[in-house]
């Protein structure tokens, strides 16, 4: 009688049939948006029992119990899906929440930005030469397909759409222009990059892949012979794509001699309002910070419809750029409550209900809006990435790193990562936002009605986003703690 079924993967109990008899959502939400169990049910009857549960390929346990002394008959199938699409977006957005989780963890009262889809975006290229347990251990944490057609076409698929919003939001600016408005477009850079020890036995299967499928060409340097230089070229081609806003990514002494191989994601944008906000109306206005101080900041002011909702401890409000293709989500945690104790309920489904507010929920918006600039220094990702369970691929414990898609691996002679390197830098004005991030990976061999007008006024920490609507995919997120 009420049997029990749980699955486990390794000591994890990742689905068990109480959770849905339970109703409890947050397990539910979890399981879902960690790809590990879609779908778990308990039967009528207290004598019977079932649960379907989706996961990735791996080794489980699965355990089923029942009253003392009753016996039964437990069945267990296993079916093979294939060809089940990738979701570049919901792994992009997932995995960008959990390490800006981690990193809010040491940073309390902080500004913090991270850019979940430049993140996500480098370290798929370094998926893509994975092989064995790494692989399948970077699978699990950043839920990227086991495949490489269906990794190359997810990323492949977010990059042809975010090209085609600044497309089209330069043939809406010429527009504007003729018509006696003159309308400045979207500018929009995302550029991947490998730097390699210019000797080393990189298999050509590999850099075929990242030229062709990830746009990731090759350029030599020679890291034995001069890694300072070395590090010098590749921060002044991140800067170059950036236009200048990320510098200094990878730090003094993070390149060595030891270093074979160095993949770089560098994201730059510059997206105007569509509806810009006037700077006559911009005023001093009081923020309270955390400490329960207030100071003065320049806040923006406009009156208009608006994406707009309340739910979970948050007023969200969006805001279009140019195109209404990308959008600015400001999500203000109601009064008495903490941006982090909001930010974490939130999983990647807030995102994708955020990106429909821009056509279904307008509300006519009388909306305060502090500007901001948040110039981040360059943090390591290592650490917050082997919290998540990402260990093997930084060669923990020793010996254990397999990338032998990218190189022949030799007990001697084999890759590792030695830590991520991630910079953003976001600025919001009247006339709208620039942006810009910058990913490295660095490999070493190892010898986010019409009544009257509702008033929001952002004057309190907040959180943001700034998202690709069709898709849902965040191409930044963070925190303002102090605009100033």
């Amino acid at each position: 009688r009420d049997p029990t079924i749980e699955l486990y993967s390794g000591s994890v109990r990742i689905a068990a049939n109480d959770n849905w008899r339970s109703g409890d959502a947050a397990e539910i939400a979890r399981l879902e948006e960690a790809r590990l169990a879609v779908g778990a049910f308990a039967l009528t009857s207290a004598s019977d029992a079932a649960m379907l549960v989706s996961v990735p390929a791996g080794a489980y346990t699965l355990q089923v119990r029942g009253a003392a002394g009753q016996s039964g008959i437990a069945l267990g199938e296993i079916h093979e899906v294939g060809g089940a699409e990738f979701n570049a977006a919901q792994s992009t957005n997932v995995v960008g929440l959990e390490l800006y989780r981690e990193l809010a963890r040491n940073r309390a009262g902080e500004n913090l930005i991270v850019s979940p889809y430049s993140i996500e975006s480098a370290l798929a290229l370094a998926y893509a030469g994975a092989d064995g347990a790494t692989r399948e251990e970077m699978a699990r944490v950043l839920r990227l397909p086991a495949g490489d057609t269906a990794l190359q076409a997810g990323f492949a698929g977010l990059r042809r759409a975010f090209e085609d919003a600044a497309a089209n939001s330069r043939r809406l600016a010429e527009a504007r222009t003729r018509a006696g408005q003159p309308t400045d477009p979207i500018e929009w850079n995302a550029a991947n990059r490998l730097f390699g020890q210019r000797d080393y036995a990189f298999r050509d299967a590999f850099l075929t892949l990242m030229r062709d499928g990830f746009s990731a060409p090759f350029e030599p340097l020679d890291f034995r012979l001069s890694p300072e230089p070395s590090r010098l070229g590749i921060n002044a081609w991140v800067e170059e794509q950036t236009r200048q806003r990320i510098r200094d990514l990878i730090p003094m002494g993070a390149i060595n001699r030891d270093t074979r191989l160095v993949l770089v994601n560098a994201l730059y944008l510059k997206a105007p309002w569509d509806t810009p906000f006037v700077a006559a109306s911009t005023a001093p206005r009081a923020f309270r910070l955390v400490s329960g101080a207030s100071r003065n900041v320049p806040t923006m002011q406009r009156t208009g419809q608006l994406g707009y909702a309340a739910e979970d401890g948050f007023t969200i409000v969006t805001l279009d750029y140019l195109g209404n293709e990308l959008q600015f989500v400001i999500a203000l945690p109601d009064e008495g409550q903490s941006v982090e104790a909001a930010a974490a309920r939130l999983t990647s489904a807030h995102f994708t209900r955020w990106a429909g507010l821009g056509t279904g929920s307008r509300r006519n918006i009388a909306l305060q809006l502090p500007k901001f600039t948040v110039r981040g220094s360059t943090v390591p990702l290592g650490q917050a990435l082997r919290a998540l369970g990402m260990r093997t691929a930084f060669d923990e414990p020793p010996g254990s790193a397999n990338f032998d898609r990218i190189a022949p691996r030799r007990p001697d002679d084999y890759l590792a990562i030695s830590d991520v390197f991630h910079q953003t830098f976001v600025a919001l004005d009247e006339q709208g936002t620039e942006a810009a991030a910058a990913t490295a990976v660095v490999m070493v061999t190892v010898t986010a009605q019409p009544p009257p007008p509702l008033e929001v006024r952002v004057d309190r920490p907040f959180f943001f986003a700034i998202q690709h609507r069709a898709s849902g995919t965040c191409l930044f997120f963070g925190r303002v703690m102090d605009p100033q």
